[in-house]
């Protein structure tokens, strides 16, 4: 099954226009990183251009919460066309907020930083539906790939297989082409700046497929 893209527009010059061009690719996903400066140092809150654009973006979203709180932006964004809304593993009450999340109908996700423990996840893969790995440290688009998070998306896959569950695996943060050659067993490449600084989006998305189908058998159950 080929491995489907994700392209964040955090590290855009021009939000508005990126997120335009995005919409006009073959990309799966738009993915939306929302900070609330607490979680994260950053602050980056979307999601009032993103309703202001309205039906001009028809491409799903994927929604990464980075808040200590997230309640508020579960609600504004299930109101959206959301495919996933992901929040953070390591905040309190994260129950709480996936069972929200599923009310809505909407697929739930559980992010996880760089230094976490991947056991931390297994008490949740009953019931969310993609797992995101990041592969640099949340809060600032731009980073360079974490070469660690090869033997995290491992771990985490043979945790998946072991509790016999449909969950999708996604790695975001400092994803290029050649990275994407080694992502064995991911289902979803979240890449920002690799195709926003690109001169065709087009091109780079494809690249990243292209070269992310290499290891397609190896990500087979």
């Amino acid at each position: 099954m080929q491995k489907k893209i994700s392209v964040s527009f955090l590290s855009s010059k021009d939000e508005q226009k990126d997120i335009l061009k995005i919409n006009r690719t073959s990309a799966d996903y738009i993915h939306v990183d929302v900070m609330d400066g607490k979680f994260v140092k950053k602050k980056h809150k979307p999601y009032k251009m993103l309703y202001k654009m309205g039906n001009t973006v028809a491409k799903r979203l994927d929604v990464h919460l980075m808040e200590k709180n997230p309640l508020k932006h579960i609600n504004y964004f299930a109101a959206m066309n959301a495919e996933y809304i992901s929040v953070h593993v390591e905040l309190d009450k994260v129950d709480k907020y996936l069972d929200l999340i599923k009310e809505y109908g909407i697929k739930c996700g559980l992010a996880i930083n760089p230094d976490t423990d991947v056991s931390i996840l297994l008490p949740y893969l009953s019931k969310i539906d993609l797992i995101i790995i990041m592969s640099v440290y949340p809060g600032k688009g731009g980073q360079p790939f974490i070469e660690d998070t090869y033997k995290r998306i491992l771990k985490v896959k043979k945790m998946i297989v072991s509790k016999k569950v449909k969950v999708k695996i996604s790695v975001d943060g400092g994803v290029t082409a050649e990275e994407a050659k080694k992502l064995d067993f991911v289902d979803i490449i979240v890449s920002g700046s690799y195709v926003t600084n690109s001169d065709n989006f087009e091109v780079a998305i494809n690249t990243l497929r292209e070269n992310a189908s290499k290891n397609t058998a190896k990500s087979k159950e």
